[in-house]
């Protein structure tokens, strides 16, 4: 019988692959969980259990509950950093309707829901949800700069605008979840941009 010998350093890459799976299996199942009945009713031996894996792994990647709530907010919503906008001036709706098409959370449904359900009770999570909403802000604002230029002295109504538009998107992200009904994103967008001409 033949044994086979690793390349060395092999083994220690198939544990490394491992140790990584095994994490990932932990927060799926923590996504799964977390977005079905809610962090606080969610046990850590459920997570271990759906996860397939030891409950003192578990512990070894998050010495606490709330460690594997902070992971998933941290790494599975993400804020995609801003792309040049598409504003064509004098065309605020057409602009503000591509900025909402390009909506920069990406995250999957279930973690919508658990940004949306966990913000309440925990700030890592509501501390996310301000960061996404400050950046949709931030950019709205900018494109109907670019698309109202003669605007650019009423600031104020441009911040209330860009404010009104984020407010919407997250909210239409928060609605369609509980309800599965959608607002129209050109709608908004041509309601706003009718209030700033």
């Amino acid at each position: 019988m033949h044994e086979t010998s690793l390349p060395p350093g092999a083994a220690h890459s198939q544990q490394v692959v491992e140790a990584s799976d095994s994490r990932t299996r932990i927060l799926d199942a923590a996504e799964e969980l977390f977005a079905g009945g809610g962090y606080a009713a969610t046990p850590t031996s459920l997570i271990a259990k759906l996860a397939q894996v030891p409950k003192g792994l578990l512990f070894h990647y998050f010495p606490r509950k709330i460690d594997v709530l902070v992971a998933l907010v941290d790494e599975r919503t993400l804020v995609e950093e801003a792309k040049e906008v598409d504003a064509v001036p004098g065309d605020p709706a057409g602009t503000l309707s591509r900025l909402a098409r390009r909506l920069p959370l990406r995250a999957s449904p279930a973690m919508r829901r658990i940004l949306f359900r966990e913000a309440d009770t925990h700030g890592s999570v509501r501390e996310r949800l301000g960061r996404l909403n400050g950046e949709l802000i931030g950019r709205a604002r900018f494109a109907l700069e670019l698309a109202l230029p003669g605007a650019r002295g009423d600031k104020a109504r441009l911040e209330v605008a860009a404010a009104t538009f984020a407010a919407v998107l997250l909210y239409q992200e928060n609605l369609c979840q509980l309800t599965g009904h959608q607002i129209d994103p050109d709608a908004v967008a041509d309601l706003i941009a009718h209030s700033l001409v």
